[in-house]
């Protein structure tokens, strides 16, 4: 007891001694205008900081501040995962349902949640890669004759669309032209709204620099455009040398990035995160945070001007470029890949997962590249290639194509002209189903078969102008074209009936 009663008067000795008082006003340091202040002084507040918390709204603004402050990181993100789990209990509950109409026991429950797991694995398989949907031999499109077959016109522009795009949900689409408008639309109603350009001081106040060259106006034609998964960002580039940052829910312009020294090219966010890549004519790629509007970093390797970009959720970027060379830049690694395309300049790239990918060039062929393959494993020749015209419609649509080692017919086409360079190439995220475009009056759908290397032809849909982008729905129920009557970067040719603007093509599963 002696011992016990000689601690508890240490301790109260030590809360009296002014080193352990628990002061919590601050105390400024001493600057010129405080000349007449010693830096010992106490300055005394007009009201007493226990007292001001304290009282009668004290106490429901310290609850109200312990419940804002109660949720952690990991509650946010368990409650975040209920959520989740919760629409898939509710959707198979529903689908159960609809099948029987007795209700469910605790059987039936815990079946249920085997299937609700068994969803979430196969959903993180097909978005890490590892398992893809075999939907590209099941999909069906509409037979409607016409020079557009089974594609409508959604959104019009006055001049050649260069860059079309969606959202992560599908619902909305953006699409932009070389007059330099940029729309944003409804997939299901084809309603639109235009972005309008601020005026020049408010752009300057953006980080808009003046033009380096000798036009004395900055240029509004627009050659590319990238939407966040979030939905919040939209980023646009063109001959302004400029990337320009819009938010979606006001359609306002809110950042501009300088730095390029040449026209901007392609744009591609990380999926997933606000990371922005864009490539241009000075040969670089740069990485731009969008969400703090700040420059991260360059990315050096292409001896000529970067034309392509695409990038999945690895911090990996696949370009395509005029020195013949597609190149996969490992950001983290600070290391890049080259593959080189056999005697042809490369127009377009996309990733197909992590360690696949497609690639169009200007000679009318369509690559399927591996990232342990620095060649391509396999090529369709003459894939746009234009038939002449004594050719019939069944020799177009089944004899025109050659494989790599397939039997060519030089009487039938003509690989070498404008119109055949395969401008546009996707995939549908996380399945076999790809698609391909040019300035011969057709879309080409196609099956990956990644187990035998090959490309397989599937469909052929008639739509009359270059077909300068596209983009597959993540459901796979329509594909979306941007069509001009010039290509996206050059006026080297010209289709005076292609109609200027977004061709959209449903698409059915059976």
């Amino acid at each position: 007891m002696p011992a016990n009663k000689k601690n508890r008067n240490k301790h109260k000795a030590a809360s009296h001694d002014p080193f352990f008082a628990n002061d919590s006003r601050k105390r400024r340091k001493p600057n010129r205008d405080d000349a007449d202040v010693n830096a010992a002084d106490e300055i005394d507040s007009d009201f007493d900081d226990d007292d001001f918390f304290a009282g009668e709204h004290g106490e429901d603004l310290s609850e109200q501040q312990q419940e804002e402050e109660e949720e952690t990181g990991a509650e946010a993100r368990k409650r975040i995962a209920q959520d989740f789990l919760r629409k898939y209990r509710d959707a198979a509950k529903k689908k159960e349902d609809e099948d029987e109409s007795e209700g469910a026991d605790e059987d039936e429950e815990g079946f249920r949640d085997s299937l609700v797991a068994e969803k979430l694995i196969k959903d993180q398989q097909e978005e890490s890669g590892r398992v893809r949907r075999a939907i590209a031999s099941r999909v069906q499109v509409p037979e409607t004759s016409g020079t557009d077959g089974g594609f409508r016109v959604l959104v019009k522009h006055r001049h050649s669309v260069t860059a079309v795009a969606l959202s992560e949900d599908d619902t909305k689409g953006f699409s932009a032209s070389k007059d330099g408008s940029i729309m944003q639309w409804d997939v299901s109603t084809g309603k639109f709204e235009k972005y309008r350009w601020p005026s020049d001081p408010v752009l300057k106040s953006h980080g808009l620099k003046d033009p380096q060259s000798k036009a004395k106006k900055q240029s509004k034609h627009v050659l590319a455009l990238a939407a966040s998964s979030d939905g919040r960002y939209l980023a646009t580039g063109g001959l302004d040398r400029h990337v320009h940052i819009w938010d979606t829910r006001t359609r306002e312009h809110v950042q501009a990035f300088p730095g390029h020294r040449g026209p901007v090219s392609c744009l591609a966010f990380r999926q997933g995160t606000s990371e922005l890549f864009s490539g241009s004519f000075d040969r670089t790629i740069k990485i731009w945070n969008v969400e703090d509007r700040t420059y991260m970093n360059t990315l050096f390797g292409h001896q000529s001007e970067v034309i392509s970009i695409d990038c999945l959720r690895k911090e990996r970027v696949l370009t395509a470029g005029r020195d013949h060379t597609m190149q996969m830049f490992k950001v983290h690694e600070e290391s890049r890949l080259i593959f080189r395309a056999p005697a042809s300049s490369l127009e377009c790239c996309c990733f197909i997962n992590d360690d696949e990918f497609l690639s169009g060039s200007d000679d009318g062929s369509i690559e399927f590249w591996r990232a342990v393959k620095k060649k391509p494993t396999y090529i369709v020749k003459n894939a746009h290639a234009l038939p002449t015209e004594s050719t019939e419609t069944e020799q177009i649509d089944g004899g025109r194509m050659t494989s790599e080692n397939g039997h060519h017919h030089p009487e039938t086409q003509h690989p070498s002209s404008v119109f055949s360079w395969v401008s546009a190439v996707t995939v549908c995220r996380n399945s076999d189903l790809a698609a391909s475009g040019a300035g011969n009056g057709s879309v080409r759908l196609w099956a990956i078969e990644s187990e035998t290397n090959n490309i397989k032809f599937c469909h052929n849909v008639p739509l009359v102008g270059f077909v300068n982008s596209l983009t597959i729905a993540k459901s796979a129920k329509f594909l979306i074209a941007g069509v001009g009557q010039e290509p996206r970067l050059g006026r080297w040719g010209r289709i005076p009936e292609a109609r200027n603007g977004v061709s959209i093509l449903p698409l059915k599963i059976s």
